[in-house]
């Protein structure tokens, strides 16, 4: 948690010299990235590990940078900056989603496959043993007839 948050907190720094530079928020680049990563970072083993103080701590230290970022954006960015940021963190959550999703899908996928190999190999098997079987009765049966 303690790694996230330094993370985030390092990208919010190149963030808000981007913005106090008048340059767009884009221009902070990997920076933008980095601080919307480790935010849902945060947000999700916050969730996990229930009432951790080490977690609220750090969820209210991004919601602090958030608001500043805010206040920063409004004031001394472009007109509109604000809005833009928001509608980036709902595509980029999207796009995490999406992706996620993708990877689950493949992940069900090999699963899928694997077990269709083994159904056939099983049923392979269970047919070359029931030849087999019949084979095997039938010599049983030519053999001790012809012994009568």
């Amino acid at each position: 948690m303690l790694i996230e948050l330094a993370a985030a907190n390092a990208a919010f720094a190149v963030i808000k010299e981007a913005v106090q530079s008048g340059n767009d928020i884009m221009s902070a680049g990997q920076a933008v990235f980095k601080f919307f990563d480790s935010k849902t970072e945060i947000a999700a083993k916050a969730t996990k590990s229930g009432s951790d103080s080490e977690a609220f701590f750090a969820l209210e230290t991004i919601k602090q940078n958030e608001k500043q970022l805010r206040e920063l954006m409004i004031y001394q960015g472009r007109g509109g900056l604000w809005d833009d940021w928001l509608a980036f963190q709902v595509e980029a959550r999207k796009k995490r989603e999406a992706e996620s999703r993708a990877i689950v899908l493949k992940k069900r996928k090999r699963i899928k496959a694997v077990k269709d190999v083994i159904t056939g190999i099983a049923v392979f098997l269970l047919g070359v043993t029931g030849i087999g079987v019949i084979v095997l009765l039938i010599w049983a049966v030519v053999t001790k007839g012809g012994q009568q």
